[in-house]
């Protein structure tokens, strides 16, 4: 035997051992090595709110790109936000991984819907799954009330799609949400639809029984499968916290007050930084749930950039400052309003958001006002006057003979244009009415270098 043979003998002894290893070999069955199967486990606890889903598209990300054999959602939740379990249940529907709901104890309203959207439930015993019409918070410490029939209508239709996607009783699914719903031997028309364990193997909403993760695997199939269990990291945490509707609102009323403050105030300083950066982390964390976009982004851009130009450059208030209000409020407004929002939602999202540029108003008034008295404000702000007796002076001499001369327009004043005052063209400004081309006037006051005419009768 030629020294050629001997290796290709050892080539393919090698590749023997290598096949035999990857295989484990048991009466009449063949499986491949546990290491080999994976299945990945995501928690889906308290409250649904809109930083979830960027959670939840990551791990299903990692578990496609991992070859995993199944995404396990560990639920046990009350429900939440309905647009959050919206992108939630897209993302599910779109999976190419299976997808599996182990309601661990309770998924209810928003938790029914992701539910449903998997491709198998399993559920605990005690567990329990519905009860999903959609309400509105009120005032705090108020009850939620109840919202408008359309809003009712779109999340039925949700829940129905979902269902007869997954090839459950669609019908089953509306009376989770709808109690104008009525079945037969199930549900009373007037009550909602909520299935005990029981109720939802026998009505084949849920696939089958398990108590603990281990126990779905078996069910699955996969027992003995390496488990993955994900949490969210930390900067998904922070978009969570960020997209917090109370802290979501304090980020508005905080950047507003520190751009008011900044254009208030001469430079750049600390109020332009931390209004830019309040915005910033605002915009971040609605951009990261799907919720801001470039539109919210140019329409709240250019919205600040018109009220600067009426602040510095146009006098008076006008079409731009409107149009600068309506962008600043379009552009934030348009950042909370999630997929399927309804009108009454947005309006909703509008009054938040008004409340929040509202409260920046009145305390940047409150700190222009207080602010030179306090020993921080004293130094930001110079307090040295500089009066007419040692000499300073801010009316030129020259233009103080005009007070209380009468003249005549010679261009309107739109407030500012030019009069003429015993035969001399003047630049003149109007006390803030529209003076027309030819009508008499009287100067009232030399106030700097401006001259401040009145009509006269």
């Amino acid at each position: 035997m030629n020294i050629c043979t001997i290796r290709t003998l050892k080539r393919v002894g090698s590749l023997v051992l290598l096949a035999l290893g990857l295989f484990t070999t048991y009466p009449g069955k063949t499986f491949l090595a546990q290491t080999e199967t994976v299945v990945y486990v995501a928690p889906i606890e308290g409250i649904i709110d809109l930083g979830l889903a960027p959670f939840l598209q990551r791990v299903l990300n990692e578990a496609t790109q991992a070859g995993a054999a199944a995404l396990i959602l560990d639920i046990n939740t009350f429900g939440g936000r309905v647009d959050a379990a919206v992108l939630i249940r897209d993302t599910l529907l779109n999976a190419r991984v299976q997808t599996v709901a182990f309601v661990n104890k309770r998924a209810i309203s928003a938790g029914a819907l992701i539910s449903l959207a998997a491709e198998k439930i399993v559920m605990a015993d005690g567990g329990t799954i519905g009860a999903a019409t959609p309400v509105q918070m009120g005032q705090p410490g108020a009850p939620a009330q109840p919202v408008e029939e359309k809003t009712v209508s779109y999340v039925r239709k949700e829940f129905r799609a979902t269902a007869e996607s997954r090839k459950r009783p669609p019908l089953i699914a509306e009376a989770m949400v709808d109690a104008d719903v009525e079945i037969p031997d199930l549900i009373q028309k007037g009550k909602l639809l909520t299935l005990t364990t029981e109720e939802a193997l026998k009505h084949k909403i849920a696939d089958f029984r398990a108590d603990t993760i281990e126990g779905v695997l078996e069910q699955l199939g996969l027992a003995g499968a390496e488990v993955k269990r994900a949490s969210p990291n930390w900067a998904e945490n922070l978009v969570r916290f960020l997209t917090h509707p109370v802290v979501s609102s304090l980020l508005i009323t905080i950047g507003m007050l520190g751009i008011i403050l900044e254009l208030r105030t001469p430079g750049f300083g600390v109020p332009g930084v931390l209004g830019i950066t309040s915005l910033a982390l605002f915009f971040w964390g609605h951009w990261l749930v799907q919720l801001a976009g470039w539109e919210e982004l140019l329409l709240v851009g250019s919205g600040l950039f018109l009220l600067a130009l009426e602040i510095f450059v146009i006098p008076g208030f006008g079409i731009a400052g409107v149009l600068g209000i309506a962008a600043v409020l379009g552009g934030l407004s348009l950042s909370l309003v999630g997929s399927g929002a309804t009108w009454e939602f947005i309006l909703r999202a509008v009054g938040r958001v008004v409340f929040s540029l509202l409260a920046a108003l009145i305390a940047s008034l409150v700190m222009l006002r207080f602010l030179p008295r306090l020993p921080f404000g004293r130094r930001l702000i110079l307090e040295s006057g500089l009066p007419s007796d040692e000499g300073y002076a801010s009316t030129p001499e020259t233009d103080k003979r005009w007070l209380g001369k009468k003249g005549t327009t010679v261009s309107p004043l739109r407030t500012a244009g030019i009069a003429e005052i015993e035969g001399e063209r003047v630049d003149v400004v109007s006390d803030g009415e529209f003076i027309e081309s030819g009508a008499p006037i009287v100067v009232t006051r030399v106030d700097g270098n401006r001259i401040v005419v009145r009509r006269s009768h």
